[in-house]
């Protein structure tokens, strides 16, 4: 039977802009081998697949084109819009994901839609990596988390402009690697930039899960919890964070650009 599925930019208010995920609705349990087929036939950074729970919930996982990942918030924050804009949830009603992060929930705010996410802190490393001479930069500050590795650079124009060494990065061994500056723009408090060369995304448009560390990082240089990020890649897009305890709120707009029936 065809299965649903929709194409929808997040953490931007435009189309073409922001991350594009493939969300899929589904009312039984596909095989991990038919997901990652689609997943690839997609071939956007991540598609998400969603199947209804007793009671209000769903079932949420994430695909790479190449491999499965365990957390993604731009194709969380793209799946709670299509329940909302196609009547799965009431308006108003918050939106429930069970994940292989846990319990995730999303609720609709005056101007973002609002996600609750945890917070993934990193942790200085005291190596290099080699890090330096993949990304052409010299780092102010290294870390990881159990996702990622955190490169703080001297500027955002110094983040703007990196052509980094992809097979470098992929031989770090972590999922990816975020880089971060400060902004120069009153409009943000910091921008970065995310590539997952190992997962099939050289470079992400933007990546909310990043911000899950990018959030906790900034506050305790900047003094403030509540944020807002700039992801400098080629789309672009907004993410607000606020972060609480072991737990970051990510806020971000989404946009359908299609929609269609799965046929394979």
């Amino acid at each position: 039977m065809p299965y649903p599925f929709y194409q929808v930019d997040a953490f931007t208010d435009r189309t073409f802009a922001g991350n594009p995920a493939a969300i899929v609705l589904v009312d039984d349990v596909p095989s991990n081998e038919w997901m990652q087929h689609v997943a690839a036939e997609m071939s956007v950074s991540e598609t998400a697949f969603l199947k209804a729970r007793e009671g209000g919930a769903y079932d949420l996982r994430w695909f790479t084109p190449i491999a499965e990942v365990d957390l993604c918030g731009h194709a969380t924050l793209a799946a709670a819009h299509v329940l909302w804009q196609d009547g799965h949830l009431a308006a108003g009603v918050r939106a429930v994901f069970e994940t292989a992060s846990g319990r995730l929930s999303a609720q609709q705010g005056e101007e973002w839609i609002l996600m609750d996410f945890p917070a993934e802190e990193a942790e200085e490393l005291d190596e290099q990596m080699g890090l330096a001479l993949a990304l052409g930069a010299d780092p102010s500050y290294i870390g990881s988390n159990r996702l990622d590795i955190l490169v703080e650079l001297d500027s955002e124009a110094t983040v703007r402009s990196l052509t980094p060494d992809m097979g470098a990065l992929e031989r770090i061994g972590m999922r990816g690697v975020i880089v971060t500056a400060r902004a120069t723009s009153d409009a943000y408090d910091f921008v970065s930039r995310y590539f997952a060369p190992r997962f099939g995304i050289p470079e992400d448009p933007v990546t909310g899960s990043a911000h899950c560390c990018l959030g906790p990082y900034w506050m305790e240089k900047l003094g403030r919890s509540d944020l807002v990020g700039y992801q400098a890649s080629a789309r672009g897009g907004t993410v607000g964070v606020e972060v609480a305890g072991d737990r970051v709120l990510l806020k971000g707009k989404a946009v359908t650009v299609l929609r269609g029936e799965l046929l394979a």
